[in-house]
């Protein structure tokens, strides 16, 4: 019988301010970055005020790491310093991987009603490929395959496997799986898990138990931290539900962060910040992005 992940602790997502102004919840990002690895930041933003959001995340730098978002509603347009430039719309995904370095931008719109939302989860590189090509990827809403599962459970499959399908988003070094995962009442959901892996669960609506007692719920903002194991087993007992699950093959190495570059020495950051003020952080072929 596989053995369930325990829960090793619940954590509630924490506002904060970003980019220009941007308000928004991080459900882990703060501090310890070695505890989620090879994770480092999930921000939650979503929203229906649009003083909240709109003044977005103008350009800035990106080194070392791998940017992720899924959007919700609403939609962002982005723009980065390889000539990629286009709009990321509801259900849409963007796969960003940084590396020897990208500059971009971010600038969040909302729909009709002024409702904008979405998440950023960022993933690091180890240090073989910190300083890789850059490569971006935009994934549209109708590339992400769902599967229903017995009993009604929904699964969009942005990265991984559920059943034999497998997302869009492959050859990651991390090896990652994201998923997002609707959850009708009274149903239990189990999902296969590598037993080397860090898992997360963040949940987006309604109330999920992970725990087979239903001691300890996680509501809406809150993120979920496994123990070790071989699968996740959830339930939302009392209403529908929904998280993001996701997990990813720790890399196991020094972590030397400042800001928006993830390097793995103090040395390695500096020299990032020292080329960006110069201007030679960019290795890639350079284009004319700020248009």
């Amino acid at each position: 019988m596989e053995k369930t992940r325990k829960i090793r602790r619940v954590l509630r997502s924490k506002p904060t301010l970003e980019g220009a102004g941007v308000h928004l919840n991080r459900a882990f990002g703060f501090s310890e970055p070695r505890s989620f690895d090879p994770f480092l930041l999930l921000d939650d933003f979503r929203s229906d005020i649009q003083e909240d959001y709109i003044k977005g995340f103008p350009w800035h730098p990106h080194r070392g790491i791998e940017t992720i978002t899924y959007m919700l509603t609403g939609k962002v347009e982005h723009g980065d310093s390889m000539g990629n430039s286009g709009v990321i719309d509801p259900g849409d995904v963007q796969w960003m991987t940084a590396g020897s370095g990208i500059i971009h931008q971010e600038m969040p719109k909302g729909d009709l009603y002024g409702r904008m939302g979405g998440f950023q989860l960022w993933a690091n590189l180890p240090a073989i490929q910190k300083m890789m090509e850059p490569r971006y990827r935009e994934v549209k809403s109708s590339q992400i395959p769902v599967v229903n599962v017995a009993g009604g459970v929904s699964v969009r499959v942005i990265s991984g496997e559920v059943d034999g399908t497998r997302g869009p988003v492959r050859d990651i070094i991390t090896d990652p799986e994201y998923l997002d995962v609707s959850l009708p009442a009274g149903v239990e959901y189990r999902h296969p898990t590598k037993t080397d892996h860090t898992v997360l669960a963040y949940v987006i609506e309604g109330q999920v138990y992970y725990d087979p007692e239903k001691k300890t719920g996680a509501a809406n903002r809150d993120l979920v931290q496994f123990e070790a194991g071989e699968q996740v087993v959830a339930c939302a007992p009392e209403a529908p539900a929904r998280f993001l699950l996701i997990s990813g093959k720790p890399i196991g190495e020094p972590v030397a962060w400042y800001g928006p570059i993830v390097m793995n020495t103090e040395e390695e950051l500096q020299i990032a910040f020292d080329e960006y003020r110069n201007g030679t952080f960019i290795k890639h072929k350079k284009v004319d992005y700020r248009k």
